[in-house]
């Protein structure tokens, strides 16, 4: 009888395994406070929320971070989202990246639309807020999970638990390794052994970390009085005892939620006295450790990512692991949100595809670029690169949501962004009066910004090598956002350090010593000199000579500059309302930007604070690199260029994530 009985248990838990093989959370808590994501504010916060999960999932299996990381997504205050995650110190990284990914879906699931939230499960934590929280001793909320059977001896039981916790938070308080954990076993009876774990999260101070953890061992009395099994939660650190090994220093199996009943001890007598046989224990014992196992491998291959997929990227010598499978998009979707690729829903052509507008089933407007398919470059790459570029956020960039690779397809998915690409304002005649002084300077300001950061202030150090008015879209509030940055791998370019043998930029737009090969963050303010020019003047550099006797658009500025009439280069259409201060120091700037010495161009931090500051003295410019050149001296004919606009009449079209060759330096 007592074989059946077990052998139906047995059955009972595979078919729990076939079912239902996701992680069980101990604990989550949403705030009582919601935004409504259909309003302006409400989508901006919900895009930084996703960015700022997407950023958490991906950086949970790499082993670098220990376990522990904390992002901030956004940039206004009034939707920046603060979040972090904390894996048990004992945890792996591959079961690390696991929790936090399951944890990453289901605190979307049960906290919808919510400001705040946290999820707990025992082998990983993730929160978020609206409000930072980092480097905080949070105990505000209080979590308990217990065993409901209590211990036999509970004056002994409880005074070693005591002297068990005390010296944890201490050891876990001051953790050499950074993890801010500890764990501890002790004898309780001759057959019994407790063990115990405590740890907080690693942005604490040792004197927060032992106060929190502290604080929770006060709790046990409360909730946990005599209890065989126990766990306190708070957001910043936790507790937990069991009369079985519940954590294990490689790759421990998942828990259930709450504290359970230890394993049957494997002992002549229980607690009551009874004698059991061998027999009865071999009975109980194999087939509940085969059903254990296989609920290890169910979970293990439930788990495993529909379409899995581990880069190895090389930084600094060291190997660094990028899940990309969260980035990836079904084909199925794409063609839905697209009307299949329908002709209606194009809304551009670049060098590499056309360009489709997008509307996905939760109703978030996309950009979707479909790549040629004469790209050289293998699957693993492919992913591997869009991986990292969608890492980068900021307010002035683009940014890339995701990609499609099935077949033959390759399909690069953006953010959608309203008011279509700069040229299509700024080279119209009849848009031009749209784009007053003070919009062209922010539009300067939010590029110069945008660049900064993909030069200095990024993961990873980008060169764009393609910038110009097409690749600088305008949002509602025609804010600036640089386009198709990042993606230099993509299309198998040959290249090596700081220089190409093959070259893929727009003519006007090029620096000198890129014409040769060479390239370096100065090739990039020279197209933002160029880039100031056209805004300020509302002509195209490279059809600038038309209009002027031979003069390109630099050669003009600079006369203008040298006879003391900087201002002969302002939009008429700009009228008088600009400020002159503004005006010369942008046109100043622009000029230190195209000189043709490569080392007397500034760098893109001292143009923002150049930009942003009335007390600096600029230098006096030298004379820009195609000074003095006519059209018919060097044309773009002859040069080994591959030119990636979109048109070349006037007006242009407008360009939506036209992707263009770049240099990616991981740092």
């Amino acid at each position: 009888m007592i074989y059946r009985s077990v052998l139906f248990s047995c059955l009972l838990l595979i078919c729990l395994i076939s079912f239902n093989t996701r992680l069980i959370y101990a604990d989550y808590w949403c705030v009582n406070t919601t935004y409504n994501p259909n309003t302006t504010a409400g989508r901006m916060y919900t895009d930084n929320l996703n960015f700022l999960l997407s950023t958490l999932s991906s950086n949970a299996s790499l082993a670098s971070r220990n376990g522990f990381y904390n992002f901030t997504a956004g940039h206004d205050p009034s939707n920046m989202v603060y979040g972090l995650f904390d894996c048990r110190g004992d945890v792996n990284p591959d079961a690390c990246g696991r929790c936090v990914a399951n944890a990453r879906g289901d605190i979307l699931k049960t906290c919808w639309n919510q400001t705040t939230a946290f999820m707990s499960y025992d082998d990983c934590l993730l929160r978020y807020s609206n409000e930072s929280m980092f480097s905080r001793a949070d105990q505000s909320v209080t979590f308990a999970a217990w065993n409901t059977q209590n211990a036999t001896d509970p004056d002994k039981f409880n005074q070693v638990i005591s002297d068990m916790m005390n010296d944890i938070a201490s050891h876990a308080a001051n953790d050499r390794s950074g993890k801010k954990f500890a764990v501890k076993e002790a004898d309780y009876s001759t057959f019994q052994r407790l063990y115990a774990l405590g740890q907080c999260t690693p942005d604490l101070s040792s004197l927060d970390c032992e106060n929190c953890l502290s604080n929770a061992i006060s709790q046990i009395p409360t909730f946990c009085n005599n209890r065989r099994g126990c766990r306190i939660t708070f957001f910043s650190c936790n507790i937990r005892y069991e009369l079985y090994k519940f954590y294990n220093s490689v790759s421990p199996a998942p828990e259930p939620a709450s504290s359970s009943s230890p394993p049957p001890s494997n002992s002549t007598s229980s607690e009551e006295g009874g004698g059991i046989s061998t027999q009865t224990i071999v009975a109980i014992v194999v087939p509940i450790s085969l059903a254990i196992v296989l609920l290890v491998v169910g979970f293990c291959i439930a788990r495993r990512p529909r379409k899995p997929y581990f880069a190895i990227m090389e930084t600094s010598g060291a190997s660094e692991i990028s899940t990309a499978e969260s980035l990836q998009y079904n084909l199925s979707d794409i063609q839905a949100a697209t009307n299949n690729f329908s002709v209606g829903n194009r809304i551009g052509e670049g060098g590499f595809g056309p360009v489709y507008k997008g509307t996905l089933h939760n109703g978030q407007e996309i950009a979707v670029k479909r790549l040629s398919r004469s790209s050289a470059q293998g699957t693993e790459e492919f992913k591997n690169e869009i991986a990292l570029v969608a890492r980068l956020q900021h307010r002035n960039l683009v940014r890339l949501l995701g990609f499609c690779l099935e077949g033959e397809e390759r399909i690069l998915i953006y953010e959608f962004v309203t008011n279509k690409s700069l040229d299509y304002f700024l080279f119209d005649p009849e848009k031009q009066p749209l784009l007053d002084w003070s919009r062209r300077f922010k539009i300067i300001g939010g590029i110069a910004k945008g660049l900064l950061y993909l030069h200095e202030d990024s993961r990873l150090r980008i060169i764009h090598r393609d910038l110009k008015a097409s690749n600088v879209l305008l949002d509602r509030n025609m804010n600036p956002k640089i386009a198709d940055f990042g993606m230099a791998r993509l299309f198998g370019v040959d290249q090596s350090e700081g220089n190409t043998s093959k070259i893929a930029g727009t003519y006007g737009y090029m620096a000198p010593e890129y014409l040769h090969g060479l390239f370096s963050v100065k090739s990039d303010v020279f197209s933002f000199g160029v880039l100031i020019l056209e805004i300020l003047s509302g002509k195209k550099n490279s059809q600038f000579n038309q209009a002027h006797g031979g003069d390109d658009l630099l050669s003009y500025a600079w006369r203008q500059w040298r006879d003391g009439t900087p201002l002969a280069l302002v939009d008429p259409t700009i009228g008088d309302t600009y400020s002159r201060n503004e005006v010369i120091q942008s046109i100043h700037v622009g000029l230190l930007c195209v000189q043709d010495e490569i080392e007397q161009r500034p760098t893109m931090a001292s143009i923002v604070l150049m930009l942003n500051s009335n007390s600096i003295t600029l230098p006096a410019p030298n004379p820009p690199a195609y000074f003095g050149r006519s059209r018919t001296q060097s044309s773009p004919n002859d040069l080994p260029v591959s030119d990636t606009s979109t048109s070349t009449k006037s007006p242009p079209n407008p360009s939506i994530n036209d992707v263009s060759i770049t240099e990616l330096h991981p740092r």
